[in-house]
């Protein structure tokens, strides 16, 4: 039987969560899947967890070189074993909503010129209460932006706000045709924080994108996070900004400066109005 979702599951010492997330994953209806569950934890840690669903559409599989928190490795160990038409990289705190599946493979199938499709990030869980609602501020800011830049097409614009505004989306939200993710080659290694956005940055400029309008996952506040602490770090907030710095300036040495520059300003000028 063909796959419709490859679904990578990169893991780090958070048994519960990570059975929360597969759940999510196998209650989807409308879709086949198979999930690659990628412990990056030297002891691991997730592998009593993953084997005890006893599900043949659950893969377990330890890091041999634990990264020490480099999330685009461990993704980019598992995305080429998977065989689904599409590929979603699931953070392993994270849940998907019922029905997503099915409504992603709906929006690909009427719309051929996109390779990824994104819909909305609602935050939850038991962080700091300021800290929650910052993230739900946050993301229902960031479906705002993700509608009005679909007005553009399903390319440029959003490349504008990855670009020179803050991060449309997470990892979690996403799902990206898999001849789309082959030919990104996947996530850039070099890359510790802001991965997701270099990935998401390219994936939109090369294969255009579509918002879908609708939940996509329930994003947890209050586990460990290297992005969203409730008080990063300065070495964090350091490798925040050389992530972005790098993701720009691999744009413009590809697309060049008149595009560039030119995206600068109309992100800065009609996109901040909309």
């Amino acid at each position: 039987m063909s796959i419709d979702f490859s679904v990578i599951i990169p893991t780090f010492r958070r048994p519960g969560e990570l059975l929360e997330a597969i759940s999510s994953v196998l209650r989807q209806r409308g879709a086949s899947v198979e999930i690659f569950v990628v412990d990056d934890s030297p002891e691991g840690s997730a592998e009593e967890a993953v084997r005890n669903f006893a599900d043949p559409r659950v893969t377990y599989m330890k890091n041999p070189n634990p990264t020490g928190g480099f999330p685009s490795v461990v993704r980019n160990i598992g995305w080429p074993l998977g065989s689904g038409k599409f590929v979603h990289f699931l953070d392993d705190d994270d849940v998907v909503t019922d029905g997503y599946y099915a409504a992603v493979q709906e929006a690909f199938a009427a719309r051929q010129d996109v390779g990824l499709v994104f819909g909305r990030i609602e935050p939850f869980g038991s962080g700091p209460a300021a800290q929650l609602d910052h993230e739900r501020r946050y993301f229902a800011d960031a479906a705002r932006k993700s509608a009005a830049s679909g007005r553009f097409g399903p390319r440029l614009a959003f490349a504008g706000r990855m670009l020179f505004d803050k991060a449309l989306l997470v990892c979690s939200a996403s799902v990206i045709r898999r001849e789309c993710l082959v030919g990104l080659r996947g996530f850039d290694p070099e890359i510790r924080l802001m991965e997701d956005a270099d990935y998401h940055l390219r994936a939109i400029r090369q294969c255009g994108t579509f918002f879908l309008d609708r939940a996509a996952i329930h994003y947890r506040v209050g586990s460990p996070s290297l992005m969203h602490s409730a008080e990063p770090t300065q070495t964090q907030k350091q490798e925040q900004r050389l992530g972005h710095k790098q993701m720009q300036l691999k744009y413009l040495k590809r697309y060049g400066a008149l595009e560039f520059y030119a995206l600068a300003l109309f992100t800065r000028t009609l996109l901040k109005i909309l």
